[in-house]
């Protein structure tokens, strides 16, 4: 019975042709549209009651109403209404803006044009780029979200991992789990550009992916230990993303040890490009979807994890463009029109790599991310620099509206500084900030990201041992997942709110 169970799961995952680009997109746009929503319902309390105390536990249930359950519901009971969600959820934004800007505190007597004009002038508090760091815990909340979800019917089977060609939110999961990892990159801080041996960069990396090559052993040997249900043509038989992403780590740190990280897109440009005139000119595509003899033999350890393999070829070339994007992004800038110069340049950036792809697609080959090839690389980057502008742009507007009503605290976002707010006054809104924005689940899963990565894995293993997923009804699918989500978020912010970052390497 449990053997059949098994492979009624295996069977569940495979064989599916994924989704459109437009509905991945429409369900990635929700992200940032309930950041901008929540925002904007933070501030609006600023603006009726003031500076209010909550406890963590309020704050929690409200980021976790806010920004948590709309993406859980939107990729399940409501997947299919996309169309509609998501104008819902700008409408509301659109309203929440409306409202917030009518009862403004600062600039009150002068028109908008005059407003624009002085905060495009203002100062950004530039320590990090907030932005960033939303995209990447979000990353996380997705794809905890999408590794239970996936084995319940409520999510859609064209949202799943496709077998060969397409695109499912999965799919762009892994590439965008790599992307991510890279625009915060020791070379994308410019940390390496001192000129060190290729030992001594080998050996640092090595000892900092230690923790993924052990969380890949030991996913390795629990699942053939539990005779835990697995997707063989996602990764092969041993691999899985740990080791890919533990591998792509080393072999980009033996490239950027002869590359300096703002020339590293020729690398990327012509690995991709390589990989792919390889894919087209020999026998590799066969051997990477067919095995040596045709028919899908997984003897001996290349044949066994092909996938796995070489798909990192890919992920390496993904990696590399985003650090150097990274450091693009990374530089420092003190203006709020000198980020949407930013932004406007990413949003031009996103669209012509859209261009590409769609060509590619039609003259080369459609997307595999099976195979990582040139048209998964560049819908991943498409994707991904899509995403994070969209992040941006609704960032920017709470900021926008920070701006409008100093001293209202939103977590997660910029500071504004202007000259008419220097000095004590601005100190004083510093620490107000600072006390507040502890708070946060964006904060308290971008405190512990690998470890919320770890227990999210964890609780899908339970969860899936525990419950016989695929025969689950609509109502206790979501209530399960709902629950599961609370316990990964309630862990994450219990160690946040005690100040306790889990970094043991």
């Amino acid at each position: 019975m449990k053997m059949t169970e098994k492979h009624l799961k295996e069977a569940y995952v495979r064989n599916l042709n994924g989704t459109s680009i437009t509905e991945i997109s429409l369900g990635l746009s929700i992200t940032p549209l309930c950041i901008l929503c929540r925002g904007l319902i933070l501030i609006y309390l600023y603006q009726k009651y003031g500076n209010i105390v909550h406890s963590w536990k309020w704050r929690l249930f409200l980021d976790y109403c806010l920004l948590v359950l709309p993406q859980v519901l939107s990729c399940t009971v409501l997947s299919n209404f996309l169309f509609l969600v998501v104008p819902c959820i700008s409408v509301m934004c659109a309203l929440g803006f409306y409202m917030v800007y009518q009862n403004r505190i600062s600039y009150k007597n002068k028109s908008l044009g005059n407003v624009l004009h002085s905060f495009f002038n203002a100062q950004i508090e530039d320590k990090k780029v907030q932005s960033v760091t939303t995209f990447r815990v979000f990353i996380n909340l997705l794809t905890a979200i999408s590794i239970l979800a996936v084995d319940f019917p409520v999510f859609p089977r064209r949202y799943a991992k496709t077998e060969t060609y397409g695109t499912g939110i999965m799919d762009f999961g892994v590439g965008c789990f790599t992307f991510a990892n890279a625009l915060i990159s020791p070379e994308a801080r410019s940390q390496h550009e001192e000129k060190t041996c290729t030992f001594y960069r080998v050996k640092k990396q090595l000892l900092a992916v230690w923790p993924l090559i052990l969380l890949g052993l030991g996913r390795f040997f629990s699942v053939k230990a539990l005779d835990y249900h697995e997707h063989v043509s996602e990764y092969g038989v041993h691999w899985n993303f740990f080791f890919t992403l533990a591998f792509v780590r080393v072999f980009s740190s033996l490239i950027f040890t002869l590359i300096p990280a703002k020339k590293i897109w020729v690398v990327a440009t012509a690995l991709i490009f390589i990989y792919q005139m390889v894919l087209e000119t020999s026998n590799l595509k066969n051997f990477i979807l067919y095995g040596s003899d045709d028919q899908g033999t997984r003897l001996g350890f290349l044949n066994a994890n092909r996938e796995g393999i070489f798909s990192i070829i890919g992920y390496v070339g993904i990696y590399l463009i985003g650090v150097y994007i990274g450091t693009y992004i990374l530089n420092k800038r003190m203006y709020v029109k000198e980020w949407i110069e930013l932004f406007v340049k990413l949003t031009l950036y996103s669209v012509l790599l859209f261009i590409c792809m769609t060509i590619v697609q039609i003259y080369i080959e459609p997307i595999s991310r099976r195979m990582t090839n040139l048209a998964f690389c560049i819908w991943t980057v498409a994707q991904c620099m899509t995403w994070l502008c969209f992040i941006f742009l609704c960032d920017m507007i709470l900021v926008f509206v920070k701006y409008l009503t100093p001293a209202s605290c939103v977590p997660s976002t910029w500071n504004v500084y202007t000259f008419s707010h220097r000095g004590e006054k601005n100190v004083t809104h510093l620490k107000h900030q600072k006390n507040n924005i502890h708070f946060c689940l964006i904060e308290a899963i971008n405190r512990n990201q690998l470890l919320f990565f770890l227990h999210s894995n964890i609780l899908t293993g339970i969860v899936n041992l525990s419950i016989n997923t695929i025969h689950s009804d609509c109502m206790f699918s979501v209530i399960v997942i709902l629950i599961y989500m609370f316990v990964n978020c309630l862990i994450s912010y219990i160690l946040h709110v005690n100040d306790i970052t889990l970094k043991w390497w």
